[in-house]
């Protein structure tokens, strides 16, 4: 009976190697499908399958660091600009555009500014002016308001001029903290 286990302990070792030895042979197979191939028709030997990767591996690294830095350049950001965007703590943009009576407020913020989207709309309830449409759109860490309003026949160009400033001071104020 002694026999029959150790025969029956090596038949499963010899089936558990075989199992592990083609498990090895289909992830080589499986990493060398990942590599670009030359056009050679000579068999690879698997350390030098191995080498390729890894060269290919430490290539792909450094394009990899090259295109981050190429971004950073084209975006023209240093790291401390780059934590503030991400944070998305930028200083909103305020544009006030008159078209005879109706007004359009655009307000760029980052993702955090919606103080600023109820600020806009504060100032133009208290300067009469009535908001006809407001809507937003989000891009990446930016939000793009936009506030139409209609404004009364008393000097529009002077609630606009006086909207904008009121903006714009507040913008300043909250920068100051």
């Amino acid at each position: 009976m002694e026999n029959n286990n150790s025969t029956s302990s090596r038949t499963d070792r010899k089936v558990i190697e075989r199992n592990r030895r083609n498990h090895m042979k289909s992830l080589y197979f499986t990493l060398n499908s990942l590599l670009p191939h030359h056009s050679s028709k000579e068999s690879v030997s698997l350390p030098d399958q191995l080498d390729e990767a890894a060269n290919y591996i430490k290539k792909l690294q450094m394009k990899l660091e090259r295109m981050r830095e190429r971004k950073e350049s084209l975006l023209g950001s240093s790291d401390h600009d780059q934590n503030v965007r991400m944070c998305g703590l930028r200083s909103p943009v305020i544009k006030v555009h008159e078209i005879g009576s109706v007004l359009e407020v655009v307000l760029i913020t980052g993702l955090d500014s919606q103080m600023m989207f109820n600020e806009g709309v504060r100032v133009l309830h208290e300067e009469g002016a009535e908001i006809v449409n407001a809507n937003f759109s989000v891009v990446d860490d930016t939000v793009f308001h936009s506030i139409h309003s209609m404004v009364g026949d008393s000097a529009p160009g002077h609630v606009a001029a006086r909207i904008s400033e009121r903006l714009n001071k507040f913008v300043q104020d909250s920068n100051a903290f």
